[in-house]
């Protein structure tokens, strides 16, 4: 069985927290798509593991043996047959389960986390008892966290590096919205409290992959289709609500030689779309929800900034877009905030959650 993981990994600013006594305090996040691990650097810095929460499996040409790819590498090579053991945001069955248990294992193995480490799992919000005691098998079952082990939600965790170096957000009232890849979710937090979690999977980032890779095929009169994986790619890379600009690809055609193709509309059509939804399920679903049970954490919280999270929050210029279309919505002015990374916000806010747990230990 293979033991490495193709990941990305970078030191980003900020402290860990960690005094360099005692465990190590480490943040996770699963994610449907990605996975983020967190943990301090020798010098007081923070170092951040980041890759495909996928797998694929192959045979060995010479033993026979089933093998297995993780990540990218997984993904670029296998896209075909690669598998996302996430992708409705927890493990649905006991063997997701298994497979990504030992996903999470060889990342943790890669990279040497330690096991004596004080570790907190951003989770997200979903109504799925039994997803969720399958994951939590995962974390109980991984090598790490033997000096301590908790978990928050997803948002709150990624709503801290949006407020400050510390732990502000939790003692304030605000709500957060987390764009992810498998659901959409919005809570009111109230001094770290949770109030009126929502949570809906008709506006997925999942989506807006499928969505581009459709609308390319129509863009280009049928002659270019691509995977998910692509789609995802042109997203992650193009997709800008400021600057949008058309770009350019090559394909390789069947019959030998290759076909280049312009793209204009189709990422940014997808990505509208989506962020109409997204407003449309906020304002009208989640805040009225919200109003009806807490009207005055309602009040208190749209004078404060409203948090994005999640990886479409990633896409240059989606706050201001937010901002302005809820505020169109609700017939008020609204603020939007989000940290200056957010695929990573989750996983460093549960390592600062880890790293003050461990010094209250």
């Amino acid at each position: 069985m293979s033991t490495d993981v193709d990941a990305e990994t970078e030191e980003v600013s900020g402290s860990s927290g960690s005094d360099g006594d005692g465990a190590v305090p480490v943040g996770v996040k699963l994610g449907s798509t990605r996975t983020v691990i967190a943990y301090p650097t020798e010098d007081g810095g923070l170092q951040t593991i980041r890759t495909l929460t996928c797998l694929a499996s192959y045979e060995d040409a010479l033993t026979g043996e089933e093998k297995y790819l993780y990540g990218e590498e997984a993904a670029r090579e296998y896209p075909d047959r690669v598998q996302f053991m996430l992708r409705s945001g927890l493990p649905e069955d006991e063997d997701r389960a298994e497979l990504t248990e030992q996903f999470f294992s060889t990342v943790i193995e890669s990279h040497d986390i330690p096991e004596d480490s004080a570790v907190v799992y951003a989770i997200p919000t979903i109504d799925n008892p039994a997803g969720l005691e399958n994951l939590q098998n995962v974390i109980e079952n991984s090598p790490i966290g033997t000096a301590l082990m908790e978990s928050y939600p997803e948002s709150l965790c990624g709503s801290i590096p949006a407020f400050g170096d510390d732990l502000e957000a939790i003692e304030q009232i605000f709500i957060a919205v987390n764009m992810g890849s498998t659901n959409l979710e919005a809570s009111a937090y109230r001094r770290g409290e949770q109030i009126s979690p929502f949570t809906t999977g008709a506006v997925t980032g999942n989506e807006v992959d499928r969505v581009i890779a459709n609308y390319v095929e129509e863009e280009t009169q049928g002659r270019v289709n691509i995977d998910i994986t692509t789609a995802r790619e042109y997203k992650e890379e193009h997709a800008d609500f400021e600057e949008f600009e058309p770009f350019t690809d090559i394909i390789q055609q069947p019959g030998g030689g290759s076909h280049e193709f312009t793209i204009e509309r189709s990422v940014m059509d997808a990505c509208n779309e989506y962020l109409d939804d997204v407003v449309e399920e906020f304002a009208n679903t989640f805040l009225s929800q919200l109003a009806n049970d807490h009207m005055k954490v309602y009040q208190l919280a749209l004078d404060r900034p409203v948090v994005l999270t999640g990886g479409m929050a990633c896409i240059p210029g989606v706050v201001e877009e937010f901002e302005e279309r809820v505020g169109e919505a609700l017939g008020r002015d609204i603020e939007a905030v989000a940290a200056d990374r957010p695929d990573l916000s989750a996983t460093i806010g549960a390592q600062r959650i880890a790293a003050r747990l461990a010094q209250n230990d």
